[in-house]
């Protein structure tokens, strides 16, 4: 049963656990292809139901050459830094995932019971910086405080790509991680995970996605840990997300608009961009510029205003990420590719292949 209600279409009892599926363990990437474009790229055609099957280097011939591709320019921190009880010696981890000032950042700590106010932790062998749990906040992350100098400073000094879990050296990153868990076009540091959607993306390829006359928009995004934790409730609508900072600049605002007004598509590169882009779009159908939060939590019955076609990884199951892209797509037609893409060899997740569902 559904009904309309302010341009959402509302599904009674979607449950969460519609959006599983099966995935052998040997279809998650651990590492990325040895070059960016040699990833493979599943095409997912809405109105026919048609899989073809792609290397990412062909997504200049697959796009229309006055299409506009908006992309998130976020870079990824250092955020993961290992640390010592000061009291105890026990190793704590630190997962920096949003700044409050230059000397205090809000994080996820590992084990956090431990970890209460008061308590202080070494970074480094020898001990170098001092940091201080000088407060909790409602969702479990810590308020850590570093009276000696900055955070940022501490995180490129001592800090790690927070590579995901599902890749087994996530704790000892190689030095390719620094360089391959960034997109090229990465421009302000914030994320706590990539938008890995644009991993893809090698110089060669958005040369070519310009000599074809296709445009190329960025946004920023920066991605919090939220994004990827499995949704535990059993309606998918019952879900919350988190809001995160976004940063729409006035030209990629007027481009936007302007390619919507001319009736040529706009590609969100990603989920991140998506939910800018339709958690920015005004009662009239444009984009205004925007710097704020963006809370768009998107599900099955959500109307589609300003994105029409998304380039996108293959994404965890019971994943908010899987549920905006089946909202885009059709449950039924992205399990299929899934499965189709299971049983093709295709890499999954962060390191793995793409999507471009048309």
């Amino acid at each position: 049963m559904k009904a309309k209600d302010s341009g959402r279409v509302h599904f009674s009892e979607v449950k969460i656990a519609e959006f599983d599926y099966d995935l052998p363990a040997d279809r998650i990437a651990q590492a990325p292809p040895p070059s960016r474009d040699a990833s493979r790229l599943l095409v997912i055609d809405r109105a026919t139901g048609a899989l073809r099957d792609h290397r990412f280097r062909d997504l200049p011939a697959l796009l229309r050459p006055d299409d506009l591709l908006v992309v998130n320019d976020s870079r990824v921190l250092p955020a993961r830094v290992f640390a010592r009880d000061a009291a105890s010696g026990r190793d704590v981890e630190l997962l920096f995932v949003e700044r409050e000032t230059d000397h205090r950042w809000r994080a996820l700590v590992r084990p956090g019971r431990r970890c209460r106010p008061g308590h202080e932790l070494l970074v480094g062998d020898p001990p170098g910086p001092r940091l201080k749990v000088v407060g909790v906040e409602p969702d479990g992350t810590r308020v850590i405080e570093r009276a000696d100098g900055d955070i940022d400073d501490l995180m490129q000094r001592h800090g790690l790509p927070p590579l995901p879990p599902y890749i087994a050296r996530h704790v000892a990153p190689l030095a390719e991680d620094r360089e391959r868990y960034q997109t090229v076009y990465g421009r302000l540091a914030g994320s706590v995970a990539a938008p890995t959607a644009g991993l893809h993306f090698s110089d060669e390829v958005l040369d070519a996605l310009r000599s074809r006359g296709i445009g190329i928009a960025s946004l920023t995004l920066h991605v919090g840990p939220a994004t990827f934790r499995p949704i535990k409730a059993t309606r998918v609508e019952a879900h919350e997300l988190p809001s995160e900072r976004v940063t729409i600049p006035a030209e990629t605002a007027a481009a936007v608009t302007a390619a919507r007004a001319a009736g040529r598509r706009v590609v969100a590169v990603g989920t991140t961009s998506t939910r800018s882009l339709e958690g920015a779009v005004r009662e009239d159908g444009t984009i205004a510029p925007l710097d704020g939060r963006v809370g768009l939590y998107i599900y099955p019955g959500h109307r589609f205003r300003i994105v029409d076609a998304l380039l996108t990884n293959f994404h965890l199951p019971r994943s908010s990420l899987l549920v905006l892209v089946a909202a885009f797509a059709g449950r039924d037609l992205v399990l299929g590719a899934y499965r189709h893409a299971v049983d093709a060899g295709y890499r999954f997740y962060s390191y793995g292949d793409a999507t471009l569902i048309l």
